[in-house]
């Protein structure tokens, strides 16, 4: 049988990323044999220094109490818009989940995992720097090594990759899911309350 992959296509800070995460487990050890998934970093917004309009601000809240109506379960922290400074400014979060995966790539894992609690639950702001360096040095990364390797031009080329990666595959919004059969790439409807219909329409797709 022939390998196909399933691509999780996602950003750190996006907020239905952090909904999808439970389905997103079960995925992870119920793929039908001879299907890998493989993750792939989108870029929501990249990088700024300028303070998050407060429009949009009154829009991303919006977004995570509508989340949290359609799923109770998934949890956020209010108090963020209050205790930090937003920016629309999420490439060094991703880069984060790079320079940690250089470590070891089960780091790129427990660094996505940090940046969201950190975020979500913990109303810390992933678009700063300081933050992420902390995050590294909790999840037990050399921060000296993950401080250096966030900001060297081989991170920013391999992000940019990556964004570049999941845009060719049809991928504009987060998170995605994309089976690739050989040449041809199949998007994959992503249920945020139940992982079978996902399974479904991978076997149908790969029947």
């Amino acid at each position: 049988m022939t390998e196909s992959t399933l691509f999780y296509i996602h950003d750190p800070m996006c907020s239905w990323c952090w909904a999808f995460r439970p389905v997103l487990a079960q995925l992870g050890e119920q793929l039908p044999p001879g299907v890998k998934l493989q993750k792939l970093l989108g870029g929501l917004a990249p990088e700024s220094d300028d303070p998050m309009p407060e429009e949009m601000q009154q829009t991303l809240q919006a977004t995570w109490k509508r989340i949290q109506e359609k799923l109770p379960e998934t949890r956020f922290n209010f108090d963020f818009w209050q205790q930090c400074k937003p920016r629309r400014s999420t490439y060094p979060a991703c880069r984060a989940v790079i320079a940690a995966g250089l470590q070891d790539a089960a780091f790129a894992e427990a660094m996505i995992l940090a940046i969201q609690e950190a975020y979500y639950l913990y109303a810390q702001n992933p678009s700063d720097n300081k933050t992420l360096i902390q995050l590294a040095g909790n999840i037990g990364l050399d921060e000296q090594q993950f401080s250096e390797a966030l900001e060297t031009p081989a991170t920013h080329r391999l992000l940019e990759e990556e964004i570049e990666n999941s845009r060719s595959m049809g991928a504009r919004s987060f998170p995605a899911l994309i089976l690739q059969q050989g040449t041809g790439f199949w998007p994959i409807p992503v249920d945020y309350l139940n992982v079978r219909p996902i399974l479904e329409t991978l076997d149908m797709v790969l029947d």
